[in-house]
């Protein structure tokens, strides 16, 4: 009975720090070689190579691939969701909210953490097109995020009464498409203009919103 009691509190006990700090590394070398070649071209020894680690320790933090990629979307969208719904909670509680500043709740925390939070959310970006272009990763969509997402384009809803939800979603996606071509593709507009790109600041935020609020209302009137 005694060794029964010895053994649950083993599995009850708190990962140790060193065990904490071989998951991240992991999760942070899974979202580097995903982001760089995508679900089908990353492999679990690529991914162990980066972190440095056995490919047994990938599989014991990760699971196997499918689901070290689940991991992987889910870690940092849990942070942007709370983010993005606490600055709605507090534009709302301002008693005036307009389409502008709904879509500056949406982007903003993430593009605070681009700028503050290392390359890793330059990568997670990505990430999140990767999932954003494929059917087969609906559900990790739908459950890392289209919670927040639905929050967003019913608040949005209210400011149209009479349009179709249809219409906001469209608005809302293709403004989301937006936020990740910003992030990630910085280096067209250097090649393009043929001069150094901006660093992620107010201003490419402002743009960003301008230009989305701006699409977003045409395509929910024209509805």
């Amino acid at each position: 009975m005694s060794g029964d009691i010895i053994i649950e509190k083993q599995r009850q006990r708190a990962p140790s720090q060193r065990a904490l700090q071989t998951r991240a590394r992991i999760l942070d070398a899974a979202e580097q070689v995903f982001a760089d070649r995508g679900y089908d071209g990353a492999t679990i020894r690529d991914i162990a190579a980066l972190a440095k680690a056995q490919v047994g320790l990938v599989h014991h933090h990760g699971g196997g691939k499918a689901e070290l990629f689940h991991k992987t979307v889910a870690r940092r969208a849990d942070e942007l969701s709370a983010l993005r719904l606490q600055a709605l909670a507090a534009e709302q509680a301002k008693g005036h909210v307009t389409l502008e500043r709904l879509l500056r709740c949406f982007f903003g925390p993430y593009l605070d953490r681009a700028r503050s939070g290392g390359p890793q959310w330059l990568a997670y970006a990505r990430l999140v097109a990767h999932v954003s272009a494929d059917p087969r990763w609906r559900d990790i969509a739908a459950q890392c995020f289209d919670p927040t997402a639905g929050q967003f384009i019913t608040v949005i809803s209210g400011l149209y009464p009479n349009a179709p939800r249809s219409a906001v979603a469209t608005g809302f996606v293709f403004s989301v498409s937006s936020m990740l071509a910003l992030l990630t593709s910085q280096w067209r507009v250097e090649a393009l203009s043929d001069q150094a790109h901006d660093s992620l600041g107010d201003r490419q935020l402002d743009q960003l919103i301008g230009f989305c609020a701006a699409g977003s209302d045409a395509i929910i009137r024209g509805a």
